[in-house]
């Protein structure tokens, strides 16, 4: 149901093929090890953590592991959570999966292209849609418009 509303879904990251592929060595020295536990490893950083929780510029929001645009930065909004939050991601760009770690159900948002775990979806966002992108900042890059 959420593949209906973000994008196609994803298999299992184990499993699933995507467009940019690196060995766990490749991504540990290309992200660093607080982004690799975070794209690589599911981890989520400390909530206001993050210093593009409170970016306010005109720009996008890029996939730290393959640079894909994800968010444009007139879809963020402050969601009083201490994670980026935006309420629309760009065409073709996030997937999602059912993610059941931590014995809870959930949506997780992850890089179209790469895989790369992102944060989770949630259905309590603003209108136009209802929903909220709840992104690792470590997951993120931002481009200046």
């Amino acid at each position: 149901m959420a593949a209906s509303l973000a994008g196609p879904l994803l298999a299992a990251r184990a499993s699933a093929r995507f467009e940019i592929t690196r060995s766990p060595a490749e991504w540990r020295r290309l992200l660093g090890p607080h982004r690799y536990a975070v794209l690589r490893e599911g981890s989520t950083e400390r909530p206001r953590s993050s210093p593009l929780d409170q970016e306010r510029r005109r720009g996008t929001y890029v996939c730290a592991g393959c640079r894909l645009p994800l968010f444009a930065s007139t879809s963020k909004f402050e969601s009083g959570t201490g994670w980026p939050s935006f309420f629309r991601a760009l065409p073709n760009a996030v997937g999602t999966r059912t993610d059941t770690t931590l014995g809870m159900r959930r949506t997780e948002a992850l890089c179209r292209r790469c895989g790369g775990h992102l944060g989770h979806l949630f259905r309590d966002g603003p209108q136009p849609t209802g929903l909220r992108y709840c992104t690792n900042g470590l997951a993120l890059r931002f481009m200046p418009a």
